[in-house]
């Protein structure tokens, strides 16, 4: 297991993280090449009712799947370094 932070490495990933990773992952497969989501998309889906609550793990997660390989996080249009970035996000898949 790769992990995005030592922060990320200390915490360990939940099941709560995995399936926010697997939610990511499926929701860009369900649009089309270079569309983006935000993270709140993966955290409203997991939880409807308490999607604010999960937030930061849905950003966590997506700053592992870029370490994996599988997604880049966008500011303004551009890709960003996943562990600078501040302000809001976007998720795609890595082209």
């Amino acid at each position: 297991m790769r992990y995005c932070s030592d922060a990320c490495r200390r915490r360990g990933v939940s099941d709560v993280d995995a399936a926010l990773e697997r939610r990511i992952l499926d929701l860009l497969a369900h649009r089309a090449g270079g569309a983006t989501i935000c993270p709140s998309e993966a955290a409203r889906a997991e939880s409807p009712d308490d999607w604010r609550d999960l937030m930061e793990p849905a950003r966590r997660a997506a700053r592992r799947l870029v370490d994996a390989g599988e997604v880049e996080i966008t500011q303004k249009g551009s890709v960003v370094d996943p562990s600078t970035a501040r302000g809001p996000i976007r998720i795609r898949r890595r082209r």
